[in-house]
């Protein structure tokens, strides 16, 4: 499917989605490298809410994916207090996502995390994940891609009286 033009964007909808912030009592956050992006990108866990879960059971079942991180070992801590949206750059439109949507409009949970190094597992059944690290969440700003800095940055801000400095 060809790119979509930016007049065509402005009529696609944005695709549900549920991330996580998983931090440590150091305030150090989990950041994985991406498995299918050949440039230095790093995120948090997220992805798509399935058809009647509620936000905060995707951001679980996500983590779970993502991470092996069990739901026995975290605990929520807070939610964003809105729906963070972005777009999708020019030169992906039309390329992910089956062309459906223009970008994600997400609900983010801060997550402590109450295990070990040894509970992380990134090689699951939905591996995203190529390695892992825990970073300073100033450090991932800079590292996750350009189009999600701003959203990244409005999470931290949502967070900034949750997460430990």
């Amino acid at each position: 499917m060809a790119g979509k033009t930016v007049k065509d964007a402005n009529t696609l909808p944005y695709r549900p989605c549920a991330g996580v912030v998983l931090f440590r009592d150091d305030g150090m956050v989990f950041a994985g490298k991406r498995i299918d992006n050949p440039v230095d990108a790093w995120q948090m866990p997220q992805g798509g809410i399935d058809f009647g879960e509620l936000p905060e059971e995707a951001a679980l079942r996500e983590l779970s994916e993502e991470t092996g991180v069990s739901t026995a070992k975290v605990t929520v801590e807070a939610q964003t207090r809105e729906w963070l949206r972005y777009d999708l750059p020019d030169d992906l439109l039309g390329k992910i996502w089956g062309g459906k949507f223009r970008g994600q409009e997400q609900m983010w949970f801060a997550m402590r995390f109450l295990g070990t190094d040894a509970d992380v597992n990134i090689a699951t059944d939905h591996a995203e994940f190529c390695e892992w690290r825990w970073m300073k969440p100033a450090d991932l700003i800079e590292k996750i891609v350009p189009f999600k800095r701003d959203l990244y940055v409005a999470v931290f801000e949502d967070f900034r009286t949750v997460l430990p400095t």
